[in-house]
């Protein structure tokens, strides 16, 4: 079963289900000619022409020594070079000065040196902000406590992750759940610099060998790699030219299918993302071997996803275009080589999600006739029969599902709280999967005729505790569970519903340790979102919101229309023509964090990152005084360019196209770009972004920042910090993400007025009960 914790970014919808198995980490619209934004024809740095503050300089002004001043003096921004660029759309004038910025900054000089005069003036400020070296060694502690990621079984083995702090989880194996412990592979010592991660892994059914894929700086390409269990070695076996693909072994073991894409600049390739093929590749051989098994030639915008069903018998395909999750499906016979692919479901009308098989009968969780999701099953061997409903919809989402042993797991979820069910493979409720409260479970992984899984269950104040469950026998035991130091009960967290613009009322969880909800008093808010691609925000634990919550501050997470809380229909009303929705979504979570007394004047902050950093860049632009602080991070901010990059055509789905004239003025008039004003009173902001992003380019955020420091916008600082070496998020280094959320939080933290302090409490470490 797909995981149920989902907070990543608008990846084609291959790629999610390996994303998400690791989980287990206003006003109306102005028109669209008004809302050319004046800045562009703004002095390169609005403050002044100057040297940056010294080390000395930014020390008294974060330390509120500027003379008596009530508000910071501006800061002196690097200069940036403007272009003389305008284009006109459909009759109306663009200004782009800062396209030059666009260009990748791993192979561009200029846009180098860029990066490195706006890191020396935000690092200068933010080492000095106080109490940051102290936030940074708390996260720092709560990231080193032992953990275990959720185990997959295979040929009576046990795969999975345990951590002590490292960078990077090592992969483990037992023979048998009680079986002594061996270390399989070490990510971090794949590379001297930590650029090599383990994206994904995939043991075979066997359980001989682990397919491995690995990335490198955070990029979305994969190179796979075959790891011989017994001996602990990679084999020659290397596949490249992998992105969004999910990776299916055979029945045997002895080979495996991925999606892949052509080398860029073959001759019949017009562009990268285009027509992806699956291929099958026999271990031991070289991938010029490999065998070509489906594309789609004649519509090359399709992305295709194989899965092996449990008995090897079938291979289904799996055709979507890019972030939109409706399929058609296809089916190979893999007992005759010769078979040829027959279509199971035409047409990209619905969701069609495998979930498991039994004999003939293929298992999906689908919303074909039903928004909210129901489980059918399809006849592999006579794929025009109707499908035979076997659970119906009910009022709940039904998120996904999982067939072990002769058990369905279901998972439904409302305003954001999951709740497991067992049906037996009729339909028949045959029980729960016991979930201690507030927050989500993932993993669920398993097999026809084994009635063992594991799962992972966290919240917002329990870090993940790991469960073996029997869906028989419904005995659950503790695999493996983390102790923090710290007492869950001295923390509150609640679920609200507020109305939004409309009166739609809209979930938000709320997080604040105990003693802070019952004095009454509002205090420093970190407000997050996301509301995009269908994903839900459902809670989870975090070390760094976490850290945030345990100085004192109130943490809330609003589940604004654009996202899938509540299914389908909820999707729709924020996305495309609908996107305003959204922000006035999220405009209306700040304004009932105010209303209510959970926070006050000047101590609310946002954060977004990916769709939630173009969030947080528009609603900052429509109502920037209700804010403190922002943080919007590896945002999308030019809502005019963002399908020229990458994977950037895949979001027109949830976006629109801005080469049509109606998507375009709709794009325009919230794009955070293009919708900066030449003068008004901002928050304080910082953007954070990576230069080896290729899923949102960070030419976005670049161009962003520079628009922001060019304009007039007050004395709060406007501030660029950008990572090296890594990308969008998948892949990075524990270090390098303590790293940015010390640097963002205590940025928040002063800006809110939430003074941090050391901390008592101690990291204890792991219960293992296996051993």
């Amino acid at each position: 079963m797909a995981a149920i914790v989902l907070a990543l970014f608008s990846l084609p919808v291959q790629a999610r289900v390996g994303e998400a198995a690791r989980a287990g980490e206003a006003g109306e619209n102005a028109a669209a000619e008004a809302l050319i934004p004046a800045e562009m024809g703004a002095a390169v740095v609005a403050s002044g022409a100057g040297d940056a503050l010294s080390t000395e300089q930014v020390a008294a002004v974060v330390a509120g020594r500027t003379g008596g001043a009530s508000r910071l003096p501006p800061l002196a921004y690097p200069q940036t070079r403007r272009l003389d660029l305008m284009e006109t759309h459909f009759g109306v004038a663009v200004a782009d000065p800062y396209r030059w910025l666009e260009a990748d900054p791993r192979r561009d000089a200029d846009v180098q040196a860029w990066i490195a005069a706006e890191n020396e003036t935000t690092f200068r400020y933010l080492k000095s902000l106080p109490g940051r070296e102290m936030l940074r060694a708390r996260m720092a502690a709560l990231h080193a406590h032992e953990r275990f990621g959720t185990p997959r079984k295979a040929g009576g083995r046990y795969f999975y992750t345990r951590s002590n702090g490292q960078n990077f989880s090592p992969i483990h194996v037992r023979e048998g759940a009680d079986g002594p412990e061996r270390l399989l592979i070490d990510p971090n010592s794949l590379s001297a610099d930590g650029s090599l991660a383990v994206a994904e892994w995939v043991p075979s059914p066997d359980g001989r060998a682990v397919l491995l894929a690995l990335q490198e700086r955070g990029s979305d390409w994969r190179t796979l790699r075959v790891l011989d269990v017994e001996s602990g070695t990679l084999r020659a076996d290397r596949i490249e030219w992998v992105r969004y693909a999910t990776l299916a072994w055979n029945g045997d073991g002895t080979g495996f299918y991925y999606s892949r894409f052509a080398v860029p600049g073959e001759a019949d390739q017009p562009t990268t993302f285009e027509n992806q093929q699956v291929w099958f590749h026999a271990v031991g051989t070289e991938q010029a071997q490999d065998r070509l098994i489906y594309e789609t030639r004649r519509r090359p915008a399709l992305l295709h996803r194989a899965e092996v069903t449990a008995d090897g018998r079938w291979l289904l395909i799996s055709s979507n275009r890019g972030t939109d999750r409706r399929v058609e499906l296809t089916l190979l016979s893999l007992a005759r080589p010769d078979a040829k692919a027959r279509t199971l479901v035409r047409g990209l009308e619905h969701e069609w999600q495998l979930i498991g098989q039994a004999g003939d009968r293929l298992f999906f969780r689908t919303d074909a006739g039903a928004p909210n999701g129901r489980i059918v099953t399809l006849d592999a061997r006579h794929p025009r029969r109707a499908p035979l409903e076997i659970v119906a919809q009910r009022p709940q989402i039904l998120a996904g599902g999982s067939m072990i042993g002769s058990r369905l797991v279901l998972a439904y979820v409302t305003d954001g709280r999951v709740v497991a069910e067992i049906a037996d493979l009729e339909g028949k409720r045959r029980g729960d999967v016991p979930l201690p409260g507030l927050g989500a479970a993932a993993g669920f992984g398993g097999r026809p005729g084994d009635p063992e899984t594991f799962y992972a269950f966290s919240s917002f104040t329990q870090p993940p505790t790991i469960y073996r469950f029997n869906v028989e026998t419904g005995e659950t035991s503790i695999f493996a569970r983390s102790a923090l130091g710290f007492d869950p009960a001295d923390y509150v967290s609640e679920q609200i519903l507020y109305p939004s613009r409309d009166g739609t009322l809209v979930p938000m969880f709320i997080v604040r340790r105990r003693d802070l909800a019952l004095s009454g008093q509002p205090a420093p808010t970190l407000l997050y979102g996301y509301g995009g691609f269908n994903v839900s925000q459902n809670p989870s634990f975090s070390p760094a919101r976490f850290a945030w919550v345990e100085q004192g501050g109130v943490l809330a997470i609003a589940g604004v229309r654009g996202g899938g809380e509540f299914g389908k229909a909820w999707h729709d009303a924020g996305r495309g023509a609908n996107k305003q929705t959204t922000f006035d979504d999220f405009i209306a979570a700040a304004e009932y964090l105010k209303a209510k007394g959970y926070t006050g004047k000047d101590q609310l902050a946002i954060e977004g990152r990916s769709n939630g950093g173009l969030l947080v860049g528009a609603v900052v632009n429509q109502r920037p005084d209700l804010f403190a602080a922002a943080l919007p991070g590896v945002g999308v901010m030019d809502m005019l360019r963002f399908d020229q990059f990458t994977a950037g055509a895949f979001w027109v789905e949830d976006y629109g196209r801005p080469d049509r004239e109606q998507d375009f003025r709709n794009l325009l008039a919230y794009s955070p770009y293009h919708n900066i004003p030449d003068a008004a009173d901002y928050p304080a902001i910082l953007v954070t972004t990576a230069d080896s992003d290729d899923r949102v380019v960070p030419g976005h955020s670049f161009k962003y920042a520079a628009a922001l420091q060019a304009a007039r916008l007050g004395e709060k600082p406007r501030l660029i910090r950008v990572d090296t070496g890594t990308g969008h998020g998948i892949g990075r280094a524990t270090d390098k993400i303590v790293d940015e959320y010390a640097d963002m939080y205590s940025f928040a933290a002063y800006w809110t007025g939430l003074k941090l302090g050391a901390v008592d409490q101690q990291v204890a470490g792991v219960t293992n009960v296996t051993k």
